[in-house]
């Protein structure tokens, strides 16, 4: 199953109330689970960097990984950028 990253940056009119941040990611979360089935989340994090949160996902479904990344955007009020990753003992083996 490949693995990849989701960069999200929110957008500055995502929500008012640092409290709506809650309401705004069950809603996300929850059209992701009802129109990506073929998309695992491993985990998330919230980041002080050029980025607000970063997604761990795998899937053998690139399109489904896309969708993922579609709602994000719509939903989340966000711009995202995927990337493709290799866990570093598969690639070593590779070498």
């Amino acid at each position: 199953m490949a693995t990849y990253v989701i960069l999200s940056r929110l957008s500055p009119d995502a929500f008012k109330d640092p409290k709506d941040m809650k309401q705004l990611a069950a809603t996300v979360a929850g059209k992701i689970k009802a129109e990506c089935p073929a998309v695992t989340w491993k985990d998330s994090y919230l980041t002080l960097g050029r980025f607000d949160v970063v997604d761990i996902v795998e899937s053998d479904d690139l399109k489904q990984v896309e969708r993922v990344a579609l709602i994000i955007r719509a939903s989340g009020h966000a711009t995202t950028e995927t990337l493709l990753a290799t866990g570093w003992d598969e690639f070593i083996a590779t070498l």
